[in-house]
């Protein structure tokens, strides 16, 4: 299961059991001041079955963490403490960048459509995962 761990919307991806196809798997709305929603992620990845969590780190242009990176660190040592699957932190930049290209160049549009962006980005972020999955 692929994070893309953003401040009001988590995109979720899911690779195939073979680990070739990554697809989007929607989205979780976060609510403002509210813990991250641990409990939930757990939930989806035991009804999928999930053997490993990627998990997008949100370096800066530059590759060096952000303020940010702290909160995805959490998420990700209480995924790990919570289920026991291995978590892989992955450089995220650049992938709501493609996604948003992606949609325009379907000559689609994202008004309404955040949570399907933040899917997609986790998507392209599992796909890059698993390109160069030892």
């Amino acid at each position: 299961m692929a994070i893309d761990y953003g401040e009001r919307r988590i995109g979720l991806a899911m690779s195939d059991p073979l680990r070739m196809i990554a697809s989007p798997a929607g989205h979780i709305v976060r609510r403002r001041g509210k813990r991250p929603p641990v409990a939930e992620l757990v939930r989806r990845a035991a009804e999928a079955d999930v053997g490993e969590f990627v998990i997008g780190l949100p370096l800066d242009g530059d590759g060096n963490e952000t303020p940010r990176c702290g909160d995805v660190r959490r998420l990700a040592a209480s995924l790990s403490e919570r289920t026991h699957l291995p978590v892989r932190l992955v450089d995220e930049r650049f992938t709501t960048a493609a996604a948003l290209r992606a949609i325009g160049e379907m000559e689609g549009t994202t008004k309404g459509r955040k949570g399907d962006v933040d899917a997609l980005a986790a998507t392209i972020l599992l796909r890059h995962a698993l390109a160069t999955a030892p």
